[in-house]
């Protein structure tokens, strides 16, 4: 009986350990990867840096962000995001040597420097020669990355965005080096996504400025400080005024008028995109039925979606409310998407687009020819007409190559039935070279600047019967 009870004693004893180690697995490491998790990382980090700092050696810390998981998420289903995920740890892992470490930081665990939308990794690079070392590093990964992944059934492509922080000359604790590669990580994404960039200095100076833009802009939309300005659209066939275009401006106290390329960026880092969008296309549809009402009922208002506005699933809901609440005829909307915006999930934008085209809105490509321009999804979309990039516009009369490029883009345009807008004309060669080539709408500083709500008015009395373009409004 004893000789049993010891064994009973044992096995418990067994389970008990076992459930220890289980419970130690779960608190260090990520359940889905199985990476280390952040609290580990910090451990490990923590032990790096003590090491590093008694033998004056060079580290650094890496954050790879990968991009666009999101859409990924959302277009193949979570089980595919998570299959993605696991993969992807399996490549950082083979790329890295074994001294190295790369560990999972999940958006849920209420990180500070983690971003809804994604999913992160960060890598710790023990005892670098150099401090290009860690590039060559980011070099390999983003490398490893670019093949394709093919799960259940779906080749999937994936890019990343990766910040370095290097010890000491970047941060002598970890939390420091948290905060710089983070901050590198957020700049090499806005210079166009799979990209690395080392931490500097006026990185943190950037950081600053964007939060004081984030911030007022908060406040600005609860003070009423955001305006519409509306640009006219003309036909070159009855030098008539056929349409306005939305654009947003911002009456800063402190700084007066602030163009949107100063804003709109840093809002679409952030949900206020989302509340200026509704804004913006709450306020045009409003503004434009004042217009109708002021005896100018055929005038149709145009309003740009950023691609992460595009991306929402309720896109069509808040666009019917939003027509319903102003009481505009949705034959009176205009919608501009650029290349970029349409090419995220093809698929689902023939859907979107469709059901926007049945509540009679006019669907626009802004600025063609500076995305993929492929003809194939041309041929596919649901779209009523293009917007040539004002870059084009500029070089017809000075580059062969750029007449020729916007003849070929008419061409095609006639043959799938769109309507063709030339933006950014500026001079009375350009609208010359237009006619000859049978373009047949047009806007920019030749007809009119950008008009305040206050002054657009007075614009179309001026010119109701079409006017003689010259120079532009004050």
């Amino acid at each position: 009986g004893r000789i049993r009870q010891v064994v009973h004693i044992s096995r418990n004893i067994t389970k008990r350990k076992q459930d220890e180690l289980r419970i130690r697995h779960m608190a260090y490491y990520d359940t889905l990867t199985g990476l280390p998790n952040r609290t580990y990382y910090k451990k490990l980090l923590s032990r790096s840096l003590e090491h590093a700092r008694r033998h004056n050696r060079i580290m650094a810390t890496m954050i790879i962000d990968l991009d666009s998981f999101k859409r990924i998420n959302d277009t193949l289903g979570h089980a595919v995001g998570d299959s993605l995920l696991q993969s992807v740890a399996k490549r950082l892992r083979f790329a890295l040597r074994s001294s190295d470490c790369v560990a999972r930081f999940r958006s849920d665990l209420g990180n500070t420097i983690s971003r809804l939308g994604g999913d992160e990794f960060i890598i710790l690079l023990n005892e670098m020669a150099r401090v290009q070392d860690a590039a060559m590093v980011a070099d390999r990964l983003l490398n490893e990355l670019a093949t394709p992944f093919f799960l259940e059934g779906n080749e999937v492509v994936v890019t990343a965005s990766i910040g370095i922080a290097v010890f000491p000359a970047d941060g002598d604790d970890a939390d420091t080096l948290f905060k710089n590669a983070d901050l590198a990580m957020y700049h090499a994404k806005s210079l166009g996504k799979n990209k690395y960039q080392y931490y500097t200095e006026s990185m943190n100076e950037s950081a600053r400025e964007r939060l004081t833009v984030e911030n007022d802009l908060r406040r600005a939309l609860a003070r009423n400080e955001l305006v519409l300005h509306f640009q006219p659209q003309v036909s070159l066939d009855t030098l008539e005024i056929i349409g306005l275009e939305a654009l947003i401006r911002w009456h800063h106290p402190q700084r007066g008028l602030v163009p949107p390329l100063d804003f709109i960026p840093i809002a679409e880092q952030s949900e206020l995109i989302h509340l200026i969008g509704q804004w913006v296309l709450r306020t045009a549809c409003r503004q434009i039925r004042e217009i109708h009402a002021a005896g100018y009922p055929r005038l149709r208002v145009a309003v740009n979606l950023s691609n992460r506005q595009f991306s929402r699933d309720d896109l069509v809901e808040h666009i019917t409310s939003t027509l319903a609440t102003t009481g505009l005829d949705g034959r009176f909307l205009e919608i501009e998407l650029t290349e970029s915006a349409v090419m995220q999930d093809p698929q689902k934008a023939v859907c979107v687009l469709q059901q926007l085209r049945e509540l009679g809105i006019h669907i626009a490509v802004d600025d063609f020819g500076t995305g993929c321009s492929s003809f194939e999804w041309l041929k596919i979309l649901p779209l009523d007409s293009l917007k040539v990039d004002r870059n084009f516009i500029t070089g017809i009369t000075r580059r062969r190559e750029d007449a020729k490029i916007l003849e070929a883009i008419l061409a095609m345009a006639e043959s799938l039935g769109l309507e063709v807008i030339a933006e950014g004309v500026e001079t009375t060669d350009q609208l010359a070279l237009l006619r000859g080539l049978y373009c047949r709408g047009v806007q920019g500083f030749l007809f009119s600047r950008p008009l305040a709500a206050a002054d657009i008015l007075e614009f179309l009395q001026r010119h109701q019967g079409g006017f003689t373009p010259g120079a532009a409004e004050p």
